[in-house]
C-alpha cells in the first residue's frame, strides 16, 4: 500500500471515527465467543458475513483486532484492550434504552400537568403509583401554555377550569382556594404583629388575586405585590424564602401548613368556580387498561366529574 493511501485511509479514520454499529456488534460477539462461525450464529448472519464485518472494522482502525487460528479466533492485544470499551458501550446503550422505554411487557402511559400542580400534588401522589401498577410506567410532561397539550399529545392531562372541554372527559381533582400564608419568621417581625404591614407577593394571569380576597373577608387590600411570579412554583419558593405574603391554593400547600413550614394568616378562604381536573380524549372509550389504571388511580378521591 502507497504512502498516499494509507494518509488518505488516515484523515477518513480521523474524520469518522466511530465504526458502524454493526461491526462492533460482530467484532463483540467473534471476541466474545472467540469464533466467527458461533458468532454469525449468534448474529444470525453467516461466516462470511461475520468475517467481511470484522475485516471492515479492521481496515477502519487500521490495527489487527484477532489472530486467525486453525480453529477459531484469539484476541490480539489491541482486540484485549479494545472489547471491554464495546462491551461497556453496549451496556450503557441497553440500560439507557430499558430506563426510557422500559421492556416490551411495560407500558408507557403519558400525562401532561401544569409544572406547579404537577411539583407539589400530581409527584407526591404517583410515588406509590408503581408499587401499585409495576407493569406501568408513567411519563410526566410539565405543561406551561394552553398550546403545550397539544404538542404534547399525552394520554392524560391536568387541566385548570371548570371541567368543561370540547370533546373531553374530566374528573375534578382539586377546587382551587386561595388563602394569605408567610413562614412563622416573616409573620414575627409584623410591625405590631399585622401582617398585611407585610410585603405582597403576586401572580400574573387571569386568576382572583388579592383585591377579590380582601372584598371577601372585608380587609384592606394590601396593596400593588412588590414581586409577580409567572407560576406558582416560583411564588412559594418566594415565600418559603420569607419574601413576602403569598395568596396561595390551600390544595397544594397542606403539606407545608402541616408541617409548621408556612402559616396560615387568615380563617378566610377564598373560594374558586375553577379547581385542577384530570382530562383525556371523551372518544378514548377504549382505553388501555393501564391508561385506565392511572386514571382511575388519579381521580379516586376526586368528585365526581363530568363523565
Amino acid at each position: 500500500m502507497s504512502i498516499d493511501v494509507i494518509f488518505v485511509m488516515a484523515i477518513e479514520t480521523q474524520s469518522n471515527p466511530l465504526p458502524p454499529l454493526e461491526w462492533l456488534r460482530a467484532f463483540e460477539a467473534a471476541a466474545r465467543r472467540e469464533n466467527f462461525t458461533t458468532a454469525a450464529n449468534e448474529l444470525h448472519l453467516t461466516q462470511a458475513a461475520v468475517s467481511q464485518q470484522i475485516r471492515k472494522l479492521e481496515s477502519h482502525l487500521g490495527v489487527a483486532l484477532f489472530r486467525r487460528l486453525p480453529r477459531g479466533v484469539q484476541l490480539t492485544a489491541e482486540g484485549l484492550a479494545y472489547l471491554p470499551h464495546v462491551q461497556s458501550s453496549f451496556g450503557a446503550l441497553a440500560r439507557s434504552t430499558q430506563d426510557l422505554f422500559g421492556s416490551a411487557d411495560v407500558s408507557v402511559v403519558s400525562i401532561a400537568a401544569p409544572i406547579s400542580f404537577a411539583t407539589l400534588w400530581l409527584v407526591p401522589k404517583l410515588a406509590l403509583f408503581p408499587a401499585a401498577f409495576p407493569m406501568t410506567r408513567v411519563s410526566l410532561s410539565s405543561v406551561y401554555r394552553p398550546a403545550d397539550y397539544e404538542t404534547i399529545g399525552a394520554d392524560l392531562e391536568v387541566r385548570f377550569g371548570t371541567g368543561a372541554w370540547d370533546g373531553k372527559s374530566a374528573r375534578h381533582l382539586e377546587t382551587e382556594a386561595l388563602t394569605p400564608v408567610c413562614t412563622p419568621e416573616l409573620l414575627s417581625q409584623a410591625p405590631e404583629g399585622d401582617w398585611s404591614q407585610l410585603p405582597a407577593l403576586g401572580m400574573s394571569g387571569p386568576r382572583e388575586g388579592w383585591s377579590d380576597w380582601a372584598a371577601l373577608a372585608g380587609a384592606i387590600n394590601p396593596g400593588p405585590p412588590g414581586l409577580v411570579f409567572d407560576s406558582f412554583i416560583l411564588a412559594l419558593e418566594a415565600v418559603k424564602d420569607g419574601a413576602g405574603v403569598l395568596l396561595a391554593s390551600l390544595p397544594l400547600i397542606r403539606p407545608l401548613l402541616d408541617a409548621g413550614h408556612l402559616v396560615q394568616l387568615s380563617p378566610v378562604v377564598l373560594t374558586m368556580s375553577a379547581g385542577h381536573w384530570l382530562v383525556r380524549d371523551a372518544a378514548a372509550t377504549a382505553a388501555s387498561p393501564n391508561v385506565e389504571g392511572l386514571w382511575n388511580y388519579l381521580s379516586r378521591d376526586g368528585s365526581a366529574g363530568t363523565e
